[in-house]
């Protein structure tokens, strides 16, 4: 039998946040909210980010690849 493992709990990321947002409310820390919350917030931004400069990658080679072919052909007709 194939033995599965659950998780649960609150992990890594959620844990450092709670600690993060006692700390701040009991005035150990004077934090801006942001960073307080940037546990909570920040591995799904750096996420997102990491889809946009993949997005922007394939749009550059994409749109680099039409203009090399528009040139190539472009270039075939004038030999003619």
């Amino acid at each position: 039998m194939a033995s599965e493992v659950k998780s649960s709990g609150v992990g890594f990321f959620g844990l450092l946040g709670i600690v993060f947002i006692v700390l701040k409310l009991t005035s150990v820390i004077t934090w801006s909210w942001w960073w307080v919350t940037a546990p909570l917030w920040g591995p799904c931004a750096l996420v997102l980010s990491i889809l946009a400069v993949i997005a922007l990658g394939a749009a550059l080679v994409c749109g680099l690849g039409a203009m090399f072919v528009w040139f190539v052909e472009r270039t075939s007709r004038t030999k003619r």
